[in-house]
């Protein structure tokens, strides 16, 4: 129900916002036709205004093609008048539905893969192995999993190629933790204890190195592409604890145990010695480092479950073949959920809702006197929820118009970095095993981010200002 409410407010708040804006503002009279047949990267015709008005803003006057505002250029017409364009940032409703459509099938191949290892990994023993590895810590915090159940190996695995940046990993052995912790939920159309606990620790994005992040700023030219590093480790990190812990408290689970703690402090410490490790390390040797790690710890689970399975004497390649298929069944699945979600957020985007609250948070700061820096960086963070592709070219945006080394260029890779993509979550986890009722699975993992938001803006001051 919650989330049902929420996707008719986005689709409300969208029509609304395009409404107002067609009726109040000349330069938005093609608002529908963008928000429905638009395609990212198109040319909207804005207006045609003077020189002298199109060059407001721009640092070097007379310069051509250069921006007014982020997304927008000039171009010369005459000898006193500009035209003004605005490039679309978002596809339209029929793009957005093509594009889902295009990305479930996509998933299918990485889902029938890992889908298949998985099953070879169930049938030798491999995940109740991990299970009881991992029992003794997720007993506490998923109190409802019975002991050595299968799905806290999937959830290992899928918090293993989280930390690790193995998103296409990631999705495969989320997918099968869920259709694990589907199998003892008692309502099958209302999520379970354990499945929000889950879902709400994934979408928290716990990574330990943001290699793309770093890769981008390295492309913008940042002077430290690293420098980024250390704030987006503690920022993910906190978000982690704070999902954990707004969860924890919501099912009454005691969080303050002795054996929660030690884990606690046993993960935080590797972390920190990593981070020590890596901060020594220059771009090209971090960039070799995790890729390295990355792809030979997935090789290396490979070479693990068909060793173990030819140990247990199984049929290697028909038991890859039974999971497979389970791969290609959940992207269809999910294929109306992300329809239906995609274009939800796809209209907020295009309707320009996300640019009226950046304006009136910066304006309510405005008021307060305070600095107003990090607000230029918020973008990412407001559409980092709704669409991690969105918030990656929010981020590139942002350090392309102020800079690569600004402080709201850096604050957008930290916020990029400290959080996952809740919406996307919610609808391909929630639709694979076809739970209809979230209950407060999306409240819950919107303040775990805002924590992180909080959290990277601290940050940001703290370490550049």
């Amino acid at each position: 129900m919650t989330l049902s409410r929420i996707w008719s407010a986005f689709i409300i708040i969208a029509i609304v916002t395009a409404c107002l804006l067609a009726v109040f503002s000349d330069s938005h009279r093609a608002i529908f036709s963008n928000m429905v047949t638009g395609k990212s990267g198109d040319t909207i015709k804005i207006k045609t205004v003077s020189i002298a008005e199109a060059m407001k803003g721009i640092d070097k006057i007379g310069q051509s093609d250069s921006p007014v505002n982020s997304g927008e250029k000039v171009i010369h017409v005459g000898a006193d008048q500009q035209m003004t364009y605005r490039i679309q940032t978002s596809d339209g409703i029929l793009e957005t539905c093509q594009t889902a459509v295009t990305l479930c099938l996509k998933l299918i191949g990485f889902l029938a893969l890992f889908m298949g290892f998985l099953s070879i990994a169930e049938m030798a023993g491999g995940i109740r192995f991990l299970s009881r590895l991992i029992g003794p810590f997720f007993s506490k915090i998923f109190p409802e999993i019975p002991k050595g159940h299968p799905a806290m190996g999937h959830m290992l695995m899928n918090f293993s190629a989280n930390l690790l940046g193995l998103d296409n990993a990631a999705t495969p052995f989320g997918i099968k933790a869920m259709e694990s912790l589907q199998e003892i939920n008692p309502n099958k159309s209302v999520a379970s204890n354990s499945q929000i606990m889950f879902l709400c620790l994934h979408a928290s994005g716990l990574t330990l190195i943001p290699i793309s992040i770093i890769a981008l700023r390295s492309a913008a030219k940042a002077a430290n592409p690293m420098d980024i590093f250390i704030p987006c480790m503690i920022a993910t990190f906190v978000a982690t604890m704070a999902a954990m812990t707004i969860v924890g408290l919501k099912q009454k689970i005691k969080l303050f145990q002795p054996v929660i703690i030690a884990w606690v402090l046993g993960i935080s410490s590797v972390i920190a010695l990593l981070v020590v490790y890596i901060h020594s390390l220059n771009t090209a040797a971090i960039e070799l480092f995790s890729g390295s790690l990355s792809s030979g710890l997935i090789l290396l689970i490979f070479l693990l479950i068909i060793a173990g399975a030819l140990y247990k004497k199984i049929s290697v390649f028909d038991a890859f073949v039974e999971g497979a298929k389970g791969g290609f069944e959940t992207a269809i699945r999910i294929i109306p959920y992300l329809v239906g979600m995609l274009v939800a957020i796809s209209m907020l985007r295009t309707s320009g809702s996300f640019d009226f609250v950046v304006d009136a948070i910066k304006s309510m700061v405005t008021l307060t006197g305070s600095d107003t820096r990090f607000v230029d960086g918020l973008p990412t963070a407001l559409i980092k929820p709704f669409s991690g592709g969105g918030a990656r070219g929010m981020m590139v945006d942002s350090m392309k118009t102020f800079g690569p080394d600004s402080f709201a260029g850096r604050l957008s890779c930290i916020l990029q970095g400290s959080s996952d993509t809740t919406f996307y979550v919610i609808a391909v986890y929630f639709g694979a095993v076809s739970v209809k009722d979230t209950r407060y699975a999306v409240g819950a993992m919107l303040l775990a981010d805002l924590v992180g938001i909080i959290t990277s803006i601290a940050l940001c001051y703290m370490f550049f200002g």
